[in-house]
């Protein structure tokens, strides 16, 4: 759970149930080789499942499909979904289209047409570590604003990723996030974070998409994990959430893309661990 949540942001994700029984650790979690190592497998899970999704998703299709199939994967590499049960979340993925923004149940009712733009968020737990991704798709065919807002998201993305390195400031992302998103016409979903992630699904720091002054402005160190995770819209930045007390949407019902990568800090670098490029399928 990201303790700073409360005061300006929402981790985009469930929060951990509170059945839990762990103790939940807080602080800035500097992780080992070994837990690195491991680490790299929960990520490699989560990449392998949404290149999977992203290549068998079409039109007539149900999210509530994606789960089921997005469930079965994850188990069949040896891991537990992290979404599933968090807080009384339902489903193994969010699934969110067109003007949903984040935490979207998968419904049966809910299918996936040609034009949709399609955002598909999962996690992974193995051996004691999350891995955390999120892709956006164009189904099929979208409009040329649809496609472009996909294109500038997942830019923007890389554009924090690309600040990533030892001795580096998370307002250095932040602040490359927000830059391209506002250069290029859309806005910065600001309620809700990216997040550290490791042995819990949301750890410290809270990892902001736009500058502000609301927070410590963390310095990287080698061994971070955090989610790096831009939702923008393309009309208003400002959301609502529906009556199941999950979905987000878009207050003026504009489109909405978000990207996400669980990316290490090195000292030279970074190295992103659900890197999809990296799996085969």
């Amino acid at each position: 759970m990201n303790i700073f949540s409360n005061i300006l942001a929402t981790p985009a994700k469930p929060k951990p149930r509170p059945t839990v029984k762990k103790k939940q650790r807080r602080g800035i979690e500097i992780k080992s080789q070994r837990e690195i190592e491991i680490m790299r497998q929960s990520c490699k899970i989560v990449a392998t499942v949404l290149k999977e999704i992203s290549q068998i998703v079409k039109p007539g299709m149900t999210t509530a499909d994606l789960d089921t199939y997005a469930e079965k994967r994850i188990r069949e590499m040896g891991a537990t979904p992290s979404f599933k049960g968090y807080h009384g979340f339902p489903g193994s993925i969010c699934a969110c289209i067109n003007n949903e923004v984040v935490h979207g149940i998968p419904n049966k009712k809910k299918v996936i047409r040609v034009g949709d733009v399609l955002k598909v968020d999962t996690g992974a737990y193995y051996q004691e570590f999350h891995g955390d991704s999120c892709i956006t798709i164009g189904v099929v065919e979208v409009a040329p604003e649809a496609a472009k807002l996909i294109r500038v998201a997942e830019e923007a993305m890389y554009k924090g990723i690309e600040q990533v390195k030892a001795g580096a400031y998370l307002l250095d992302l932040a602040g490359a996030i927000q830059d391209h998103v506002e250069a290029n016409g859309f806005r910065v979903v600001e309620e809700f974070t990216g997040h550290g992630v490791g042995r819990n699904l949301h750890e410290e720091p809270s990892v902001f998409n736009s500058r502000t002054k609301s927070l410590p402005n963390v310095k990287l160190r080698a061994g971070m994990t955090l989610a790096i995770e831009p939702i923008l819209n393309a009309g208003s930045r400002f959301t609502r959430i529906l009556s199941d007390k999950w979905t987000a949407v878009t207050v003026d019902n504009s489109l909405s893309a978000q990207f996400e990568h669980t990316v290490l800090v090195t000292n030279t670098g970074y190295e992103i661990l659900t890197d999809r490029s990296q799996v085969s399928c």
